[in-house]
């Protein structure tokens, strides 16, 4: 289980992440993009963004990295920045196969991707990943999976899951969806020759959607490594966007509203690590400081209301548009 080299670290920031979503690709749908990125979002121009990222985040205790077929050109940034650093051997590398990138490296495509959860599907992209990331890759999981994913029931992909695992690569799953609880319980129930196929699980939980508490709190108890993706709900808790009580309280604490949201999810005991989705160096050190900011009874009552129906949460989402 590769985040078991998590364990011995001893950084207060061993628990976050590095997501390489936001600068894998020229669009996203991420608010602020337009401040966060240079004008210039060619391949070369994110690249040198993806590795001044991956530098200062690996100085500044980070020791996980998530990178998706999907997330445009991620993959082959990420392997080129492990490549140029052989002296790097103690993180964790994950990615993710089930959407196909489809944007040909614009913003304006009328697709960015499209999302397919057949045994076709993992084996071209299962040899693409291998092609760029090798024997650097610990975890590979499932992108997205929803309560109908024919990924949860086709068993001749459950037994190729399980034969990359044999070989020592991890296998998980993320999950999207106001039924991420639903599919998390799902997954749980997957075995092959009676043993849990998954060993770890990606979801969505941030200030205004913790539908999937109960069902990553159960993950976490059958013994797999929970990963919190959209902390920030895509920009919508940054200082710009954020919503009074979480200012209010990021005010008391004197740190930015990012550093909060972080900390409210850090405080979860089946979070094991949580991602930063930052775009620029600036952005990831104020992520940071999330592990050192302490929450008092008050502040937390004052966040519990900014919870939103899941629903009306995902229908929000679902309307960002892609910058």
């Amino acid at each position: 289980m590769p985040f078991a080299r998590l364990a011995s670290a001893t950084t207060p920031t061993c628990h976050i992440g590095l997501g390489l979503a936001a600068v894998g690709r020229p669009g996203y749908i991420n608010l602020g993009r337009e401040q966060d990125l240079p004008a210039d979002r060619s391949a070369d121009a994110l690249r040198e963004r993806t590795h001044e990222l991956l530098d200062a985040a690996y100085a500044q205790g980070v020791r996980y990295f998530d990178a998706a077929r999907s997330y445009g050109r991620s993959e082959e940034f990420l392997a080129d920045w492990l490549k140029s650093r052989p002296d790097v051997d103690d993180v964790v590398v994950g990615s993710k196969w089930g959407y196909t990138y489809t944007a040909d490296w614009t913003t304006d495509a009328e697709k960015h991707e499209v999302k397919d959860h057949g045994l076709a599907t993992f084996e071209r992209q299962r040899a693409e990943t291998d092609a760029l990331l090798g024997d650097r890759l610990d975890l590979y999981q499932i992108h997205s999976v929803t309560p109908d994913s024919p990924a949860l029931t086709d068993k001749e992909l459950h037994t190729q899951l399980a034969e990359a695992a044999a070989r020592g690569v991890t296998i998980g799953f993320s999950t999207s969806g106001p039924a991420q609880a639903d599919a998390i319980r799902a997954a749980l129930a997957v075995t092959v020759d009676g043993e849990p196929l998954f060993r770890t699980v990606q979801s969505t939980y941030n200030a205004l959607e913790t539908s999937a508490a109960p069902a990553l709190a159960e993950a976490h108890d059958a013994g797999l490594t929970v990963i919190i993706k959209e902390g920030m709900a895509n920009g919508r808790l940054a200082e710009s966007h954020a919503p009074d009580a979480l200012k209010t309280v990021a005010a008391r604490t004197g740190l930015g509203c990012d550093a909060v949201a972080l900390a409210l999810i850090l405080r979860q005991p089946w979070a094991g690590v949580v991602l930063s989705g930052a775009a620029t160096v600036t952005q990831l050190a104020s992520n940071l400081h999330a592990a050192v900011v302490d929450l008092d009874d008050d502040q937390l009552t004052r966040l519990a209301t900014l919870v939103e129906d899941p629903r009306a949460y995902w229908e929000r989402r679902g309307e960002l548009p892609w910058h």
